[in-house]
């Protein structure tokens, strides 16, 4: 696993051992930076369950003014904290070994772009996703990455599903606010 682009471009990234996580295979990684190409640039973005931190990375490397990353496994904090210092974008990040869904109903400052891929079918993406809507800027746009086998929601608070695209058995469903949808 590596980082595609930007300033930290073809650094490899650690990531945790044994099957606890699901690292996003780089061509789903690769879609998604192609879709949101022009947007990071400045933006505030989220990785929430980040396993390895490397879709919140990605965006830094990109441009991305600030990356918060939460992990509840401490060994998954410090792999994002490795891979942070690995690719000299620390210091435009925080990485919060915290529940995503308890994080989220704190958060008071808004973000532009958010990844949620969490562990399938625990109900978590559901459970997120709506709470992700409530800290996100009326521009932003969320990513929810799933299997092909689990519906997502036509709506989350303010946020309408916009497209989805699928790779193999992954779908990455992505959701605007209503008014930039129209």
């Amino acid at each position: 696993m590596r980082v595609i682009t930007g300033t930290a471009r073809g650094r490899r990234l650690t990531t945790r051992e044994g099957s606890e996580t699901r690292p996003t295979p780089e061509r789903v990684k690769e879609a998604i930076f192609s879709i949101i190409q022009f947007q990071v640039e400045g933006r505030r973005v989220l990785d929430a369950f980040a396993g390895s931190g490397q879709l919140g990375i990605e965006a830094l490397s990109r441009g991305a003014a600030y990356a918060d990353f939460l992990d509840s496994s401490k060994e998954s904090v410090n792999v994002i904290q490795k891979n942070l210092e690995a690719t000299g974008l620390a210091q435009r990040a925080a990485v919060h070994q915290t529940d995503a869904l308890l994080f989220l109903q704190r958060k008071a400052i808004p973000y532009d772009l958010c990844f949620l891929d969490p562990p399938y079918r625990t109900g978590l993406l559901q459970q997120a996703l709506p709470l992700c809507a409530a800290v996100m800027n009326p521009g932003g746009v969320i990513f929810c990455e799933h299997p092909d086998d689990e519906t997502m929601p036509d709506c989350a608070g303010d946020f309408v599903k916009n497209r989805t695209y699928r790779y193999g058995k992954i779908m990455v469903t992505t959701f605007v606010h209503k008014d930039v949808s129209k």
